[in-house]
């Protein structure tokens, strides 16, 4: 058996623990500063400025190239699921009403009128 001591995955082991646990005391106690919050503030504000800013001209750059932008793709696809559910209830009672009047004759369709005229005959007139 090797020596733990001078085992390299060991001391690697033992080295990153430490690394480990020295930037998490460094980063709670930058943390913990009032700087530290205000900057993350600032630089979430920024970030949300930038991102406001980039949709609008996204919006403006595919009006200029008469392309329909995300919103008025959503709301194309909420009008879409709503036809559609229109639709399936409109199938649904369709079906309902068949099904009702294929009861109501006993499944044999439509009665056919009787049959009363017949062909003329080569004496009679047209």
């Amino acid at each position: 058996m090797a020596d733990k001591g001078n085992d390299p995955a060991v001391i690697w082991q033992t080295m990153l623990g430490e690394m480990e646990k020295g930037f998490n005391s460094f980063a709670n106690q930058a943390m913990a500063s009032p700087e530290f919050s205000k900057v993350m503030n600032q630089v979430g504000g920024v970030s949300a400025g930038a991102q406001k800013q980039l949709g609008e001209l996204m919006e403006k750059y595919l009006l200029a190239m008469n392309l329909p932008s995300r919103a008025q793709m959503v709301g194309m696809a909420e009008r879409l699921q709503s036809i559609e559910g229109q639709l399936n209830e409109i199938k649904a009672m369709l079906h309902q009403v068949h099904h009702n009047s294929l009861a109501t004759d006993g499944g044999a369709g439509t009665p056919r009128p009787p049959r009363t005229k017949r062909p003329p005959t080569e004496g009679e007139p047209k």
